[in-house]
């Protein structure tokens, strides 16, 4: 099996998708598809529309009960041989469709069509998921459009229930099968996607930020998502062999693809064994500089994995789930607890929380403006100084769940030293209410900014002067700066994390950072690249935030390098001029020092 061409050895076949869950897995295929429900669509005499109303209130409570279900079942690991680690770690994605179930504001939008327009409730309804999905879909972000389907999936629910048919729990698939669908459900993967049942996962839709592939990583099952046509061109009980990393899904695979695909497994095996060790190493250079490094997430229940990764606390724990599958903003209450059940989880370990940062484009329907360009729109701290409403709800929970663990707070989107000011007092003004409240707040809350904007980053002395600490985002800074789009394939290629301009800008926010005397860290993904960790190194950041799987990695990167020898590399580095010549230096300087790099 050739996999960079797409060639396969003997009779089998090769489907592409995209790699959502790294591993290999082979097995018989077990197909498993609820179908799509026809809506009708009927004109409702004036009449009868009270009673259409009621109808699509009941068929709402109907769909939240369902799910409760679901949720319940789950919990309590009813499910057979349950080898299902941690049963609520993702019953927070149910959560979230019951919540928009439950969501009055979005039944009387479809109530207000139905009155309006004299429209049955079901048509009614996917008129309305319609203009959601449609608002998503324009969005420059990946995870957002990926939100689309979860929209469908929550209408299928509703407008099966009003047509009086039978919505059930789906079959739980046989042990050591490779699970082949069109698409997944939240809910339907929540239940299926068991670790040590199903081995695999392959869909014709998705992406790999979507629900499906984020349960198929934190339960370790190697996934495929994307392939178009895998659920029509493949048999129950057909052999197949799934790639996650690569991407591939050969069916009916011949012994010499298997012979390969089982070398390839091993010697992931082996790596994963190895690199394992490290995660309980601390992250030093062999002359003793010592580089924390700290997970992103952006569930709670993902905490578990990025301590037993080896991370030393949250560097960018990521709040826009709180806003998905709703109509309306998320209550002080809600964020509250969310952030107090984290800040106790990780103890004392700290834990970096940024304030919402999306924009009009992306935050609950009905108090949003159509944006041309969203990205460069308003967006992160743009967003939340011009809704202090939505701002001060945050912030307010924010500080009420303070004590409860080490909290750092950050801002993001920020390109001037105004932003700063008015969001800190923003925050102070808050402060002050929750104080006059009688209650109890952390003493000292570090308050920082990232780091993404070009004008941010040539401004850095000045903004050290009033932040506690730097976060760098070098996804976008990187993106801002070549003025490229990562999601165009097109310009992608421009994406050149070592470009000079890019390193220089780097270096003069380290220099910044540490001339006023406050942390920086990097949490973009540059961070989890083991191949750039000596560029790091030399940089003189003082924490690095990836995602949890990426550390170990990142770690044994760390331990090969004195800073005496980093700084020298990335000197000589920058005496080249092209980002294609410091990328290719430092890739083979890199090699010699950890081998093959992920």
């Amino acid at each position: 099996m050739k996999r960079r061409d797409g060639r396969v050895s003997g009779g089998s076949s090769l489907l592409r998708g995209t790699g959502a869950a790294p591993g290999v897995a082979i097995g018989p295929a077990y197909l498993f598809e609820r179908g799509r429900v026809r809506t009708p669509r009927y004109h409702v005499p004036t009449a009868e529309i009270g009673a259409e109303v009621e109808r699509l209130a009941a068929a709402f409570v109907l769909g939240e009960q369902q799910l409760a279900a679901v949720q319940e079942k789950v919990e309590r690991e009813e499910l057979g041989a349950a080898t299902l680690r941690g049963p609520r770690e993702y019953g927070l994605i149910v959560e979230a469709q019951r919540a928009m179930l439950r969501d009055q504001a979005f039944v009387g939008q479809i109530a207000a069509l139905i009155r309006d327009e004299e429209l049955n409730a079901e048509w009614a309804l996917r008129r309305v998921v319609r203009d959601i999905k449609g608002r998503l879909g324009q969005s420059d972000d990946e995870y957002f459009r990926e939100r689309r389907d979860d929209l469908d999936f929550l209408a299928d629910r509703v407008v099966r229930n009003l047509l009086g048919q039978t919505v059930d729990l789906p079959q739980i698939p046989p042990d050591g099968c490779i699970l082949i669908c069109h698409e997944l459900s939240p809910a339907d993967a929540t239940i299926l996607l068991l670790e040590g049942k199903v081995l695999g996962l392959v869909t014709d839709t998705g992406g790999k930020t979507g629900h499906t592939a984020l349960i198929a990583r934190a339960r370790n099952i190697p996934a495929v998502v994307g392939t178009v046509n895998a659920a029509s061109l493949v048999s129950r009980g057909q052999k197949l062999a799934v790639d996650g990393t690569h991407g591939l899904v050969l069916i009916d695979p011949d012994e010499d693809a298997l012979n390969e695909l089982r070398a390839g497994q091993e010697a992931q095996r082996v790596q994963a064994h190895a690199l394992s060790s490290y995660a309980s190493l601390p992250a030093a250079t062999t002359d003793g500089v010592r580089i924390s490094l700290l997970g992103n997430i952006e569930f709670p229940e993902e905490l578990q994995l990025a301590l037993a990764s080896g991370a030393e606390g949250i560097g960018l724990y990521r709040t826009e789930f709180l806003y998905l599958n709703r109509s309306t903003l998320p209550s002080e209450e809600e964020h509250y607890r969310t952030y107090r059940g984290l800040l106790e989880a990780a103890g004392q370990r700290p834990v970096t929380i940024r304030t919402f940062d999306l924009g009009m484009d992306k935050i609950p329907m009905g108090i949003k403006h159509r944006e041309d360009n969203p990205a460069m729109g308003l967006r992160g701290i743009r967003f939340l100084l011009k809704a202090p409403q939505a701002f001060r709800t945050q912030l307010r929970a924010l500080l009420r769940a303070s004590p409860y663990g080490n909290l750092q707070i950050m801002f993001p989107m920020v390109s001037g030293l105004t932003e700063v000011r008015e969001a800190r007092a923003q925050l102070e003004t808050v402060r002050a209410e929750i104080a006059r409240e009688g209650e109890h707040m952390a003493d000292r809350i570090p308050i920082g900014i990232m780091i993404e904007l070009p004008s941010a980053a040539q401004i850095a002395d000045r903004l050290a002067r009033e932040s506690d600490f730097f976060s760098i985002g070098t996804n976008d800074l990187i993106q801002y700066s070549l003025a490229m789009d990562r999601q165009n394939p097109e310009v992608s290629y421009l994406y050149q994390p070592l470009h000079l301009g890019v390193l220089r800008m780097l270096e003069f926010v380290s220099r910044s950072a540490r001339a006023a005397g406050i942390p920086v860290s990097m949490c973009g993904e540059m961070a989890a690249d083991p191949g750039y960790a000596a560029i790091l190194i030399a940089l003189g950041l003082d924490s690095l935030s990836m995602s949890p799987r990426a550390i170990p990695s990142v770690k044994q990167a760390i331990r090969a390098f004195s800073a005496v020898e980093a700084k020298a590399l990335l000197a000589e580095a920058m005496a080249y001029s092209s980002a294609e010549e410091i990328e290719r230096y430092v890739r083979t300087r890199m090699r010699e020092r950890i081998g093959d790099l992920a």
